[in-house]
């Protein structure tokens, strides 16, 4: 590694290559406080379901109620939202590592599932919390997601 840079885990760093110019990432894992709950294939289905299902009853109150015309566009597994400005939200699964992506302005989540909640893989922060929080600085306005009462 290039004298002088310390590589931390999740950070952009010069690469050892001699060319200052490149850049890698170094990748970590999982630093959340609590271990990932183990899912079946189908309980993750199931789980991500209801997820979404909660997501759009969300959307749809929203507009309703006329608070806010979010668009949201469901396509398998990823989720669309759209807001007023035409800035979007993509929520997507990954089947494979049984975890949610969260994509926004804010940037980019990974949450697992821990004990009945989505929690970013990083920072241990629950999923609705994240969402609200992006969608709200999206809109401009405060916006509050509720996870599913089990």
């Amino acid at each position: 590694m290039t004298a002088g840079l310390a590589a931390r885990p999740g950070r952009y760093t010069r690469s050892n290559l001699g060319h200052p110019q490149h850049l890698t990432v170094m990748t970590e894992h999982a630093t959340s406080r609590h271990a990932t709950t183990p899912l079946s294939d189908r309980e993750y289905h199931e789980r991500t379901s209801a997820l979404f299902a909660q997501l759009e009853a969300t959307v749809d109150r929203w507009l309703q109620d006329d608070v806010i015309d979010i668009d949201s566009q469901r396509t398998g597994g990823l989720l669309e939202l759209t807001l007023p400005d035409g800035s979007k939200l993509v929520v997507n699964t990954q089947p494979p590592l049984h975890e949610v992506w969260l994509a926004a302005r804010g940037g980019g989540f990974h949450f697992h599932h821990v004990e009945g909640l989505w929690r970013d893989t990083k920072d241990d922060r629950e999923f609705f919390d994240v969402l609200s929080a992006c969608t709200s600085a999206q809109a401009g306005r405060p916006l509050r997601f509720e996870a599913p009462i089990n």
